[in-house]
Formats: structure tokens, sequence, C-alpha cells
């Protein structure tokens, strides 16, 4: 079974530490209902369930998805430990909050033991995350401080299995030395590597092509598993990507 044994000295903070992957951040809710009062009581009883499910996609392998259903009796909102909120808005019907859910991570493991379900939970080392928007002939590189960047600081980056560092592109790293590192270019890696003092650095890269109605988003670089070169194509709708 996946799991971390804790020792009796372990410190609170330690404990903390060990336990943050239990913690799904800045989850958004939205609920509408009579009034106010019962729309927030909607909101927070949908986003437990929901986070707990995200939480649970999170720490247990792909492999066992199908697994997760033998926790369907199990109620979320047991489980959690406490919620902050990051940000809310409402009107008399309506009430719409980013929050954040701790679940008790000993309860957790507990249901996920009893129904043999394994599960990951140790954190690796933390990964630099490098927004970039490239766009034009011949294409540019820059640092993305728009969209893209908030898309990603949007994202719950601090708990995940493998946290993420966001940082800005380097002025000296060149138009050119990204197109090496989107052609697997092994002296792209070891800019990226030199520049930044890590080797876990991963460009994420977004190019527009708006005449075709497509964006290109390319992952280039290192993780801790290993050199990294993912690419994707997405269809736009009209209107900004």
């Amino acid at each position: 079974m996946f799991g971390v044994a804790f020792s009796l000295d372990a410190s609170p903070a330690q404990a903390a530490r060990a336990d943050a992957v239990f913690t799904v951040a800045n989850y958004p809710v939205e609920a509408t209902d009579k009034n106010a009062v019962a729309a927030k009581d909607r909101a927070l009883a949908d986003g437990q369930k929901a986070a707990f499910r995200s939480l649970l996609k999170r720490i247990v392998p792909v492999t066992a998805y199908k697994q997760i259903s033998r926790l369907s009796t199990v109620k979320a909102g047991d489980l959690v430990s406490g919620v902050a909120v990051r940000s809310e808005r409402n009107s008399p019907t309506e009430y719409i909050a980013s929050l954040d859910f701790s679940f008790q991570a000993e309860a957790v493991r507990a249901a996920l033991q009893r129904e043999g379900i394994p599960f990951v939970e140790a954190q690796a080392g933390a990964v630099i995350i490098v927004p970039v928007m490239r766009q034009g002939n011949p294409a540019e590189a820059k640092s993305d401080t728009g969209p893209w960047r908030t898309a990603w600081s949007n994202l719950d980056l601090d708990h995940t299995l493998t946290p993420v560092k966001l940082d800005a592109l380097k002025p000296v790293i060149h138009s050119d030395t990204v197109r090496m590192l989107t052609e697997g270019d092994d002296n792209g890696l070891r800019i990226l590597a030199s520049e930044y003092k890590s080797d876990r650095i991963v460009l994420a890269i977004f190019e527009p092509d708006l005449s075709a109605k497509k964006v290109v988003v390319t992952l280039a670089g290192q993780d801790a598993v290993g050199p990294l070169l993912l690419k994707r194509t997405y269809r736009v709708p009209n209107g900004p990507p």
C-alpha cells in the first residue's frame, strides 16, 4: 500500500507539509437558490463533494480510478477539516466563490485503505513552470504576463503531487533557445538548467493561430522523470483564445 509513515516525534510543521496534498485549493463553487443563504449552503455542499472527487483523482493512480466508486457512500462533508474563502460574491439568489477545502488526512487514508484502493501522497520536488507566449513570423518567444500566465496561477499549484513554482522567461533565453527546446535539442535543456540553476524546469509555450482558429500548447523542458516534450493543438471558437 502506498503511504507515508509518521514518527511520533514529527513536528506539527512537518506533519502539515506531509498532509499538503489533502487540501484542494482555489476551487470554484457556484449555486443559485431561493435566497443568498440557501445558495451559499448549496454551493458549499456541492463544492465539498466535487473537491473530494478532485482529491481522489489527485492521489489515486489513474489505473485505479474505477475503484473510486467504492467510496460512493462516503460523505465528503464528514471528511472536511476546514474551508477558507479566497474570493466570493453573491446576489439575492446566487453565490459564487473560490474556496480552499482541507480534508482530514487520516480519515481519507483510512477510507482508502478500508476499500483497498491504492494511493500516493508523497509530494515530489517542485518543478519550475515558465509561461511563454510564442507568435509571429519568424516566431518570437516572450515571457507571458497575460491570460496564459493567469490560467496557470489560478490552478492549485502548491498541493499537487508535483508542486509547481511559476517564473518568468529570463531575457537571456532567446527565441532560438525556445525553438531548440520545441525540437527536442538537448542544448536547450542545458541552457535552461544553467540559467535557472535547476534541472527541473519546463517552458509552457502558448502559440495562438487565430486565422486557423487554433492554439498550440507545448510543454518543453525537464522534470524529475527526465526530458519532457509534449505538444497539443486545440481548436478555439471565435474571439480571444
